[in-house]
């Protein structure tokens, strides 16, 4: 059975999204920042914590992490600074 969304493998980055961690103090300039980015495809890439572990038996009834998924966490004003890019539609 096939889901009716895949993540494409073959998509490359476009542009970030709002700002990046070292405009919003969120980083020591190392390489593991987190980001967030829009594909040439038009999905959103998502590069923060993997709290899959200690957050996936706190999940509300009815939202599941698939076998292939990690649950990422960002910080709140990465969220906030790219609002403008995102699009209403």
């Amino acid at each position: 059975m096939t889901r009716p969304w895949e993540a494409d493998p073959t998509t490359t980055f476009k542009r970030r999204l709002g700002k990046s961690p070292q405009d919003l103090g969120i980083t020591t300039d190392t390489p593991d920042c987190p980001d967030l980015w829009e594909l040439e495809n038009g999905d959103v890439a998502v590069i923060g914590r993997d709290l899959t572990e200690a957050l996936g038996g706190k999940l509300p009834t009815g939202v599941s992490i698939g076998p292939d998924e990690r649950l990422v966490v960002i910080p709140r004003g990465m969220l906030l600074a790219a609002k403008p890019d995102i699009p209403n539609t």
